[in-house]
């Protein structure tokens, strides 16, 4: 694809700034990255050596000589021996929180002194300590410093406390397992530390016996933390498996149990568990008593996809394999009990292995600039320390030894130097870490009280449980998404039917909680028969297999009139809101059935929903009167449900025959039953299921379900549909590649991402404005496209803005026919809504593939998971030869599973296509809407999963994180070299994409990390994709890919989102981690340093939560050192006046509560109330986040420019008092108290001025009140003093300064007054100046930067988005664009549409 003319000019700006400066800083950075990763790995094996292998005996361990020995027996009383440690296997008890009671100390004092700031203070306080060498007091640091990090300390204390207790509530669960009743004693009781002793009494009651008995032996109640390896461990229904265990025995089917592994893989599907034929005696006590086995079993280790082990028994050794192991953090579904003796425990489990156990403390990434910060402060001090040193001796030298009554006074030059260093070391102020801290609480409070993020549903609010790294949160560049539980709700809708090439929408659950929607008789089917539609400039007609997709250019927006959109249902695709849907549903297919059941397409109708109802393996089971079902997936439960709502309910289901009871067209019912003969089950390979049924009449049928790729090739007619299916491809094909070419010729921002709103300056005109080209603007809406999530409650709306068109985007194939035969002027008859079911085109096999692949299609790109059905009935002759060799397959000791493969391929040929089914795994509300806004604020999107590659990508495009124009690219390591495919890829997207996909699977990243080549080329090619989706990977392998990018992206940082105990690994090693505290359970809430309930808070968390947090720490750090800066410059210009022997300018009490009490508010209102811009403002232009991506408001330039100015003020504040105060003017208190409290009240009320008015945007009554109390409070802080202060000679006499002396002196007001006046009119002049120039865009700042007069929204200054909120019109606007669309209606949104800002008025 050739590149556009973005492109060219982008790449030509980027090779215009590679220079040979460049070349050798990023040689250099190279270097020292190199050096420092080399000294790191040779500081951990020094550490791993010498500390934990020498002094604290944490050798690793070796690996068993022939794996673990682990005993079948019911007499286990004394612990089994662990032969790697000579002492008993581990205890069951699992950890999560990040320190004992033993290291907490320890680890906290390095965690708090390798903070560089901490550090920096200490080296300062201890020699401040030493009598004599302070001007300033010899605690005032190492006290307040003390005192800081010990708070610091409780805090982390008690948020791992926190953790302790929810791992003791998980220790403490309850698990049955077979004890000795005469040996009734609880180990880890009995060897109880006092400290427990108290919980005592409310863990007695888990000690309990089960009914079941054989003599001696009974079933138990213990805690899981008494769970020992060897324990036979008995589990019922819905109950979690609490240590790794090998199956003996299961209630289920064919001995079969049945296990929901979501927690651990992320698979939705359940996965059934044999134990071993020998086995099977051991269904009771007595049948293990006389069991006699011997289990020999790998070493612990994370790999959940494969089991090596074998039992002797009875002489005879077998196999052990995954398919008889369950591991912890399964839960046994669909079963009565099942019995198992367990094999690992605690933190040698399969699931604590894939963890990130005892992860470290995280820290703010702000604190790296800060860090530079105070390096470079450091650097400053020192040199003011030594500049004044150096003027103590040169004045020394000039006048010290020349005057007689200082001459025997000299100081050494170590003191000297020393007084000087304690003396400015406040320019690195203590007291901006108390008062972080202070405004993290503030900051932490607000969150958690945000009712926005409050989910009424489950009684979820938002929760932070480390405070910390709140800035983090508007920082954010990657996002690492599990997907059941978080992105969806692990519940599976029957959606659409194709059926004859007529598609057909099932919302049935939508309809039944609305009142009053009917079906609109006039709407007919998108099944070859035109529905009337219109846009703005053409009518034409549009129906299912010639798709119009609402390309327009933005001169001619195309939408639906109101009266035209569906009333009959609500139900929009969340992938692609713009995809016309079936405009008639099953509510209709059934009163068309009902009406004419002998016809044709009635016939065909009742056998697809007949198909559904036979081709699964659900069991019926009755709740409360009503019939539900046990289902091995929630694909079948969906189907299964469908067809009872269709009339065909599975009243039972057996091994042999399946009953059904369906409905009659008189409204009688029938029972019939289908004798089952045989089940070809479901596998990774087959991707396909069959069944093998004899119907009522005697006729034997197989049915087939499975994935089009493996049901089109084993059709009667084969090779047309094949061609057919080509056909479709290739136009679809077509079709994206129009639309790639669609968006590469809009306008993009910065970053490549399609703006949400569009700004323009007018140069020819008004300067001030923004527009087009006039001077009154239009801001237009972003080409997105919006909607809701599946909700039935809620309306949905059409896309408010077209895409450029390119013309018909046309896949209908052999279908012109079915078009001449409607006009597109002809209006469908009202009373025969059905009158397209009567075209012969539905009888043609021809036209019938064509529309079934092409719904086929449609139904993937909406994000729907499809299945296709197949059937053919089976001569009795036939039948019974292929019987024979299914049973020699399925009775086969060697290779048995490739010979039922095998033989199911013989009997699945020559199939009539039945239809096609589309099942929607239901998002969670809101989450399309999200992901969109994510990716407008330059987040990429990766998904993690364990579930198939298919179900990955389906879920990817109804969440929009594939997009209809993406390129996806699969990364598949057995199909070719792994090389090549990345270097194709790479080629791929240097030729122009506009949106890229890169789908891997576990097995293929495994590959990829035993390469180091492949490592790096796939690393290098990551940061030039748009989003990943990573299939079947282990929650050892989310955490590998987080921590790789953490690695490969230093400047990059992450979030990692999941519900499930096989997240928290990733969660660990993110930057940041949110876990969902919703439906699934609270493992990964609990371990997260942020829960939210929903996967929609996360827009609210990170783009208005994690900006202003961002914001507000930016700015409380960069006005904490311009104070301190601008209030210690004085001090050091009047050393000259005193010889430079260290006096200080100000009173020594006043300089004490500085920071305290007169400048400490203004920084904490600023760190925690402030908002630079309104919630609705961030959420409706998301671009604005990407400025903490880009550290704009905390930088190394920025700060330079912050210092420069408090310098400078600094210096003309003393200046300006000197000169008037001591020289010109004539006081009537000439003393040093006089001269510095006027510098002091100065330093107050320009401080507070500055941040509490003049920086502070968002003034709240909290904010102009904290300003009164600090000026009110300043001066009650004066009359103090001239009140307190002895009557005697001092350098500073306060004594009645304030209320008889200077304070009485109009020249000391008038300083104050026009030195404040003047610092508040050049600080308001230079803000006027430069917003004018930013919004005329003759702003150069940087001037190296290259800027057009069309700069993206992000690139837009802060002051114009503040003016432009002022707007009623435009306000209103913007909260227009970030509230939920249900909450707007078309005629609204369309009328809000054409709404014109007048810029410059506002401006």
């Amino acid at each position: 694809m050739p590149r556009t003319a973005s492109h060219v000019e982008f790449n030509v700006g980027k090779k215009q700034h590679t220079g040979p400066i460049s070349t050798v800083a990023r040689r250099t950075r190279k270097d020292l990255e190199r050096f420092g990763g080399a000294t790191y790995d040779y500081a951990a094996r020094w550490y791993k050596r010498y500390i934990l292998e020498i002094i604290l005996r944490q050798k690793p361990l070796r690996p068993s000589k022939d794996g673990r020995h682990i005993p079948l027996r019911a007499e286990n009383e004394q612990p089994l021996i662990d032969e790697r440690r000579g002492h008993p296997y581990i205890s069951n008890t699992i950890r999560t929180s990040r320190y004992t009671l033993y290291d907490f100390i320890p680890k906290q004092l390095i965690f708090q002194f390798t903070r560089l700031a901490n550090f920096y203070f200490l080296c300062v306080g201890i020699p401040q300590a030493i009598p004599g060498l302070s001007t300033t007091g010899s605690y005032t640091t190492i006290l307040p410093l003390l005192f800081f990090v010990l708070l610091t300390i409780v805090k982390e204390g008690y948020d791992d406390y926190k953790r302790h207790r929810l791992d003791n509530f998980e220790n403490a669960n309850a698990a049955t397992v077979l004890r000795r009743k005469s040996l009734d004693l609880d180990p880890v009781v009995s060897t109880r530390k006092w400290l427990t002793d108290r919980f005592r009494k409310a863990e007695t009651g888990i000690t309990s016996w089960d009914d079941e008995s054989d003599g001696e032996y009974g079933w138990k109640q213990v805690k899981w933390q008494d769970v020992k390896v060897g324990d036979i461990l008995k589990l019922a229904r819905d109950e979690a498996v609490s240590a790794d265990l090998v199956l003996l025995h299961a209630t289920g089917e064919n001995g079969l149990a049945y296990i929901d592994t979501m927690d651990l893989d992320g698979e939705t599907n359940l996965k059934s568990r044999e134990s071993l034929p020998d086995f099977k005696g051991c269904h009771s006590i007595a049948g293990i008593r006389a069991c006699q086995a011997e289990f020999v079993l790998e070493d612990p280790n994370p790999d959940l996809y494969r089991f090596d082990g074998r039992v002797t028994m009875h002489g005879r050794t077998l196999p052990l394999t995954s398919n008889e192991v369950i591991y912890r953090g399964s839960t046994l579904r669909n079963t009565a009990y099942a019995l198992g003796i367990v094999i690992n425990t605690g933190e040698e489990c399969k699931i604590r292995l894939n963890a990130n156990q005892h992860p470290d403390a995280k820290k703010p990434a702000l604190e790296t600039i800060a860090n530079k910060i105070v390096i470079t402060l450091a650097l400053y001090v020192i040199i003011l320390t030594v500049g004044c040193s150096m003027g103590y001796i040169i004045w020394r030298r000039s006048t010290e030894q020349i005057s007689w009554y200082v001459s025997m006074a000299t100081v050494e030059f170590k003191q000297i130097i020393i007084g000087f260093a304690i003396m400015f070391n406040n320019v690195i102020p203590l007291a901006l870490y108390v008062t972080l801290e202070i405004t993290r609480i503030g900051q932490m409070l607000m969150l958690n009280n945000d009712i926005e993020m409050y989910d009424e549903a489950t009684d979820t609010p938002a929760r932070c449980n480390t405070n910390t790294i709140l800035e983090n949160l508007g920082q954010v560049s990657y996002i690492f998404s599990d997907k059941t539980g978080t992105l969806t709700e692990n519940v599976m809708k029957f959606r659409k039917m194709s059926i004859a090439g007529t598609s057909w929408l099932h919302a049935m659950d939508i309809q039944a909680d609305e009142t009053g929607v009917k079906t609109n008789p006039r709407l007919g089917i998108d099944s070859g028969l035109a529905v009337p539609r219109k846009s703005r400039e053409v009518a034409s007609v549009i129906h299912e297999d010639i798709e119009l997709y609402p390309l327009s250019s933005p001169s001619s927006a195309s939408f639906v009139p109101r009266s035209e959109r569906r009333s009959s249902s609500q139900w929009r695709s969340t992938g692609r809101p713009d995809l016309p849907q079936p405009d008639v549903t099953t509510l209709d297919l059934l009163e068309y059935i009902r009406s004419r059941p002998a016809s044709h397409f009635a016939r065909q109708a009742k056998d697809y929903i007949l198909c559904m109802a036979l081709c699964h393996t659900c069991l019926p089971e009755v709740k409360d009167g009503e019939i539900d079902f046990q289902a091995s997936s929630p694909d079948e439960l969906a189907l299964v449900r469908s067809a009872h709502e269709l009339g065909y309910l599975v009243t039972h289901r057996s091994s042999q025959a399946v009953t059904l009871r369906t409905d009659n067209e008189d409204g009688s019912q029938k029972t019939e039953v289908y004798q089952i003969l045989d089940v070809i089950e479901f596998s990774s390979k087959r991707k396909r299921m069959s069944i093998i049924v004899r119907y009522p009449d005697g006729r034997i049928c197989i049915i087939c379900k499975g994935a089009d790729s493996m049901i089109l090739p084993r059709l009667k007619l084969a090779h047309l549909a094949m061609q057919k299916a080509t056909e479709v491809r290739k136009s679809v094909e077509t079709e994206r590649e129009l639309f790639r070419r669609s968006e590469q010729l809009e306008a993009r921002n910065s970053f490549g991402g399609r703006p949400s709103l569009t700004l323009r300056r007018n140069v020819a005109g008004n300067r001030n404005s923004i527009g087009p080209s006039q001077p009154t603007v239009i801001v237009t809406r972003p080409t997105v496209v919006r909607s809701r999530s599946v909700e039935g409650s809620r309306k949905r709306l059409s896309e408010d803005k077209a895409r450029p068109t390119l013309g018909l985007r046309t896949t209908s194939l052999d279908v012109s026919k079915t078009l001449s035969k409607l006009s597109p002027t002809t209006p469908k008859p009202l009373n025969d809504k059905f009158g397209f079911l009567d075209d012969p085109s539905i009888h043609d096999e021809s036209t019938v593939f064509s529309r079934c692949f092409k719904h086929l299609d449609d139904f993937a790109t909406e994000g729907l998971r499809t299945l296709v059905f197949a059937r053919k009935f089976i001569p009795e002759s036939e039948y019974n030869g292929w019987k024979k060799i299914y049973h020699d397959a399925t009775t086969s000791l060697v290779n048995r599973q490739d010979m039922i493969e095998a033989a199911g391929e013989l009997i699945e040929q020559s199939l009539d296509l039945v239809g096609a089914t589309a099942i929607e795994d239901k998002l969670q509300v809101g989450v399309p809407e999200t992901i969109d806004k994510l990716r407008r604020a330059n987040i990429k999107i990766w998904m993690l999963t364990g579930d198939k590659r298919e179900t990955a990508i389906n879920i990817a495009h109804s969440a929009r994180i594939c997009r209809p124009g993406s390129d996806i690219f699969i990364l598949d390591s057995s199909k070719g070299s792994l090389e090549v495919q990345m270097s194709d890829i790479s080629e791929d997207i240097a030729t122009g994409c506009t949106h890229s996909v890169v789908v891997i699977d576990g097995q293929t990243l495994a590959t990829v990390e035993q390469s180091p080549l492949l490592t790096d080329l796939f690393y290098t090619l990551i940061p030039l994709i748009d989003s990943v989706i990573c299939c079947r990977a282990s929650p050892a392998q989310k955490s590998m890919i987080v921590k790789a990018i953490r690695q490969r992206v230093p400047e990059a940082l992450t979030l990692a989102i999941g519900d499930g105990a096989n997240d928290l690994a990733m969660i660990s090693s993110s930057h940041v981690g949110v876990g969902i505290s919703g439906k699934e359970g609270l493992q990964a809430a609990r371990v997260a340093d942020y829960a939210i309930a929903q996967f929609r808070f996360l827009q609210r968390l990170l783009l208005v939560h994690g900006r202003w947090n961002y914001v507000r720490t930016a700015k409380f750090i960069l006005t904490t050192f311009w104070k301190e800066m601008y209030f210690y410059i004085p001090t050091a210009m009047y050393q000259r006046y005193n010889g430079y022997t260290g006096t200080s300018l100000y009173e020594n009490w006043s300089l004490t509560v500085f920071n305290t009490l007169f400048t400490s508010l203004c920084v904490i209102c600023l760190g925690i109330w402030e908002q630079d811009l309104s919630a609705e403002t961030l959420l409706a232009v998301p671009e604005l986040y990407v400025r903490g991506q880009r550290n704009s408001e905390l930088n190394i330039p920025k700060f330079v420019r912050w210092m420069a100015a408090a310098a400078t003020e600094g210096v003309l504040v003393w200046l300006g008092v000197w000169a008037a105060y001591s020289v010109f003017g004539q006081a009537r208190d000439d003393g040093l108290f006089a001269l510095g409290d006027l510098v002091f009240t100065i330093g107050i009320m320009w401080i507070n001025w500055k941040i509490f008015i003049i920086e502070m945007h968002y003034k709240t009554a909290i904010v102009l009140g904290a300003f009164v109390l600090t000026i009110a409070g300043w001066w009650a802080w004066n009359a103090f003093l001239a009140g307190v202060y002895a009557p005697q000679p001092s350098p500073y006499p306060a004594r009645d300064g304030f209320t008889e002396t200077f304070g009485k002196d109009p020249l000391w007001w008038l300083i104050l007054i026009v030195i404040v006046l003047a610092l508040i009119s050049i600080e308001l002049v230079y803000k006027a100046v430069k917003r004018n120039m930013v919004v005329a865009g003759t702003w150069k700042w940087p001037p190296w930067k290259r800027r057009s007069l069309d700069d993206s929204l992000e690139e837009w200054g802060l002051d114009v988005w503040q003016e432009l909120e002022k707007d009623p019109v435009t306000r209103e606007r913007l909260r227009r664009a970030c509230v939920e669309e249900d909450e707007v209606d078309d005629e609204e949104q369309d009328s809000f549409d054409q709404v014109g800002i007048d810029v410059a008025k506002i401006l």
